[in-house]
């Protein structure tokens, strides 16, 4: 019995990952309002009914597959600030990193253009904090640390440059040429970063 349930699980956590998996792909190519349940359903190759077992509905389905995304960027930024080089060094290698995610186009579509429609503005918002922001103040305590920083008020610059990375990414996810914004948009970055920076 322990081994049929186990089983069961394993085969129902495979049905729900594979439902989100075909949600994000189908939300990235075609758009959350463009995306049917029935769609989802046909690529996932479930029933509705299986569907419904793991989410409420479209929207749901949609926040999952939003999270997952977002999870995977966390994942991704992490690694790429904790390394052995200096805290200034991955700093700037982190702000790279989350131009180089912005540049993926299922990040664009749903965390930058669809999930605000979706979510609410305010909803997307918190969501946003939640998975980002502590990353941010974690990189300028880091700052502050090693003496590359001054005395400066941290949750307020904290939640600055976290507003300009936000901003950052929906410049790039609007722009007609995405990979020259982003160059842009790491200038102008680093600049505002460097102009805190304490003289070496």
């Amino acid at each position: 019995m322990p081994m049929m349930r186990s089983r069961r699980s394993d085969y129902s956590e495979s049905t729900k990952q594979a439902l989100v998996d075909c949600a994000t792909d189908l939300f990235t190519r075609n758009g959350y309002a463009s995306t049917s349940l029935d769609a989802i359903v046909k690529r996932a190759r479930v029933t509705k009914g299986a569907l419904y077992h793991h989410f409420s509905g479209k929207q749901a389905l949609f926040e999952a597959a939003f999270n997952q995304v977002e999870t995977r960027t966390m994942t991704q930024l992490k690694k790429a600030i904790d390394s052995e080089a200096s805290p200034w060094e991955r700093a700037l290698k982190g702000v790279q990193e989350y131009i180089n995610v912005c540049l993926d186009p299922t990040y664009q579509r749903l965390v930058i253009r669809e999930a605000p429609v979706v979510m609410g503005i305010e909803r997307w918002r918190e969501a946003e904090e939640h998975f980002s922001f502590g990353i941010v103040r974690s990189v300028l305590e880091q700052l502050i640390a090693a003496g590359e920083l001054g005395d400066i008020p941290i949750e307020v610059t904290a939640r600055m440059m976290f507003a300009s990375l936000s901003a950052g990414a929906t410049i790039i996810a609007e722009a007609s040429d995405p990979k020259k914004a982003g160059a842009e948009v790491f200038t102008a970055l680093i600049h505002m970063i460097e102009g805190i920076r304490r003289d070496r």
